[in-house]
């Protein structure tokens, strides 16, 4: 699949200060648009994430016959068809970068008696699929895939499917997202055990959304839920919460430029989704969280972070799960850091938009930044000043992309990025924001690809 590369630089300059609202939760935004879509009545969502990610799972939800329409800027109206009520599509589903819309949908359709195939971009076809289609397949789904259990595949549902017990085998919130979702439309309980938690935002939405979900603690400290399917679910009013990852940036930027002080309204502060909060603390960062609130069972806040000496940690195996995706531009903060920063843990960073443990040791080489890697584990040498001066590949991966632009910001010579593009996967607006807070991210060439 062919697209348009953005190369684009970051230099430093002045110090970042304002106040800014990222774009709404991407986890959050995907899961709207699907528990709308089995909703019987209209789901109304303010704040949505307008990012090509979400873009691509709400035109899922439309092809399997659910009303998705935009009403206003981020604020959306799904008219839902009830659990049971999918419709096959008549043409593939285009997931483009959507890792996470693809696994949760094919959870949505497996238990429903119909056809759907599922493609997406070169990124994604190469992601494996396996740990998602393992337990769709013991409740009666078909697949029909490449090697490796990757894009393109094919999933036909049973007439009907079989409620399951299912074990995690490791941490991962997609995985036990697609069995919750496929246990909606399957009679009887379906128990998902989940031996580390993960973010919970599937479950937050089952019980907002109104079905029947028991939550429990077996003696093994195990996390035990329990859905009852056949259920029906009922519409809400969804306003999203800023995303935490993408706040990621701005507040490591802050940290690191000398002179910084900047304010990200709005945050999600989901406590499986704030293990960078904790790690950036640890390390003596000055952050602070003010107006705190809930909205939707979830709470949120205004974070505010301004620049620090900060200091090599350990972070442990066990916080991955609350933090996955903020490993990269935590790398950034560590490249700043006194001393070492050990990140343990981290083998799910090799199967994300790519090997993202590989792609930052690589930015990080090619900025003069001392650092060892291991098959699940990096770490980083800090020093106060960043020799930069390096262009990182990103392999299609927005968040590589986002990161090596936030060092560039605090390095002494300007950093690149082969290609900026895809940024608007999962975070439109970034460049205009910096811009906002004084950070100076340009655009250079273009070049078919």
């Amino acid at each position: 699949m062919s697209h348009a590369t953005k190369p684009m630089t970051a230099r430093s300059g002045g110090a970042l200060s304002g106040r800014i609202r990222v774009p709404g939760d991407k986890s959050i935004s995907h899961r709207s648009l699907m528990f709308g879509a089995l909703s019987v009545g209209e789901t109304q969502i303010e704040g949505l994430l307008e990012a090509e990610d979400v873009l691509s799972t709400g035109s899922a939800m439309r092809a399997l016959g659910a009303r998705v329409e935009r009403v206003g800027e981020g604020a959306w109206r799904v008219e839902g068809v009830g659990v049971g009520g999918l419709c096959e599509p008549d043409r593939v589903l285009d997931f483009g970068n959507a890792g996470t819309g693809a696994r949760l949908t094919m959870g949505l359709v497996a238990s429903h008696a119909i056809t759907t195939t599922f493609i997406g971009d070169a990124s994604l076809s190469r992601r494996p699929m396996g740990r998602v289609l393992e337990p769709l397949r013991e409740m009666g789904a078909e697949v029909l895939a490449r090697s490796g259990d990757r894009l393109p595949l094919t999933i036909r549902g049973p007439q009907t499917a079989l409620p399951i017990t299912y074990r995690v085998p490791v941490p991962s919130a997609q995985v036990k997202s697609a069995v919750l979702l496929a246990g909606l439309n399957a009679p009887g309980i379906t128990t998902v055990i989940e031996p580390i938690a993960t973010r919970d935002h599937t479950e937050r939405m089952l019980l907002g959304f109104g079905a029947e979900l028991e939550i429990t603690q077996n003696e093994a400290g195990e996390r035990v839920m329990r859905l009852k399917g056949q259920c029906e679910l009922k519409p809400q009013a969804i306003t999203v919460p800023g995303d935490p990852s993408s706040a990621a940036f701005m507040i490591v930027a802050a940290l690191i430029v000398p002179g910084s002080d900047v304010t990200v309204e709005n945050v999600l502060l989901n406590p499986h989704r704030t293990g960078l909060f904790t790690t950036l603390r640890e390390m003596g960062a000055d952050l602070t969280i003010e107006n705190v609130r809930e909205t939707g069972g979830e709470k949120l806040g205004d974070v505010r972070a301004r620049h620090s000496k900060l200091k090599g940690v350990t972070v442990p195996a066990e916080r991955a799960p609350s933090m996955i995706d903020e490993y990269p531009v935590l790398s950034m903060a560590a490249a700043f850091a006194e001393g070492e920063t050990r990140m343990l843990g981290l083998h799910e960073l090799t199967v994300k938009e790519s090997d993202r443990l590989a792609a930052v040791a690589d930015g990080l080489a090619a900025n003069g930044v001392p650092h060892e890697k291991g098959p699940d584990w990096l770490l980083v040498r800090g020093a106060e000043s960043v020799a930069g001066g390096g262009t990182v590949t990103t392999h299609l991966d927005h968040r590589i992309a986002m990161s090596f632009l936030v060092l560039g910001l605090a390095s002494d010579k300007p950093v690149s990025v082969d290609d900026g593009a895809p940024i608007a996967t999962s975070f439109p607006g970034f460049t205009e924001l910096f811009a906002r807070l004084g950070g100076s991210i340009e655009t250079t060439t273009g070049a078919a690809a």
